[in-house]
């Protein structure tokens, strides 16, 4: 059985698109179940923040992989992994259709692929280059980075926090910082099953004001206050890189719509690189007509 992965910026509307498409699964005797593949909503207690499927959403399709981790504890992607190819495998194996949906692009391969991970930095290598992220800003720790490996550089926009420090961890470890994850050569390896990738892309001037009015939406249902209790509870660092976490914290919500606009400009820029994805322009599309058309798509690959 093919899988179907969902993958789009945030705020493109991945969750209500993978629920209609189960929803015309099911037309047709299916047992769908969605698999999430996005770093964040693994945490509990940040479903608001993170966009995670709402309670009706999940009434709807069932969801795997939401909100079961300790905001306290740290989690990568090799952990996930293990965990969402075990969820993949067991969902063939009893006959159930696989959708996975996500948007970020390293845990999307975690699920899809065999990953070829570099090791982890001790912890204390990670603290003291997030306290100097905080204290300095991204342009600054990029224009060290710059220095001490710039092909690395190159290929990472002076604003992207996580791939910066990723790259310098690399570089105080001994590793060779090349580029992973979003960046480039993510679909090198084979797909561990048949799988069709959808990508969601929309125009982005309706994209950011879709994101702008999700901001609001997430701080008018409480999501400032979901900050300050996971805040409160002492939540891991890879806990707060949620975004909008950290300019919450601070009152900050202008800069939260700024650095989420920034990050869903490169998920664009990113998937529409991706070999063998099937692009769906969602901007005039309503999730039904969205999913119409990955089954559509789904059923001519199955027939080739």
């Amino acid at each position: 059985m093919q899988l179907v992965a969902i993958f789009g910026p945030t705020g493109v509307g991945k969750t209500a698109v993978a629920v209609a498409l189960a929803e015309r699964l099911r037309e047709r005797g299916e047992d769908p179940v969605a698999i999430s593949a996005d770093a964040l909503q693994v945490y509990q207690g940040l479903g608001r923040l993170t966009g995670t499927a709402t309670p009706e959403q999940r009434a709807r399709l069932e969801h795997r992989l939401v909100g079961f981790i300790p905001i306290t504890e740290t989690f990568s992607a090799g952990e996930f992994a293990a965990l969402a190819q075990s969820e993949i495998d067991e969902a063939l194996t009893a006959g159930r259709r696989p959708i996975v949906v996500g948007g970020t692009g390293l845990y999307l391969q975690a699920a899809l692929c065999d990953l070829d991970l570099r090791p982890p930095p001790p912890p204390s290598v990670r603290e003291r280059l997030l306290r100097a992220l905080e204290r300095r800003g991204p342009e600054a720790l990029h224009a060290e980075l710059a220095e001490r490996a710039p092909t690395a550089a190159a290929a990472i926009q002076s604003g992207d926090r996580s791939r910066i420090v990723r790259a310098l961890e690399l570089v105080e470890m001994g590793e060779d910082p090349a580029p992973t994850g979003e960046g480039s050569g993510l679909w090198t390896a084979e797909t561990r099953h048949p799988t069709l990738l959808c990508g969601l892309v929309m125009n982005r001037d309706v994209l950011y004001e879709r994101i702008d009015k999700r901001v609001e939406e997430i701080l008018a249902t409480g999501g400032a206050v979901e900050v300050y209790r996971a805040d409160s509870a002492g939540a891991s660092r890879t806990a707060r890189q949620a975004l909008g976490f950290e300019e919450l914290l601070r009152g900050d919500t202008e800069a939260m719509k700024r650095r989420t606009r920034n990050y869903a400009k490169r998920q664009l820029t990113w998937m529409r690189k991706l070999p063998g994805v099937h692009l769906i322009d969602v901007t005039k599309l309503g999730s039904a007509e969205a999913a119409a058309l990955i089954l559509a798509a789904s059923e001519g690959s199955a027939e080739t």
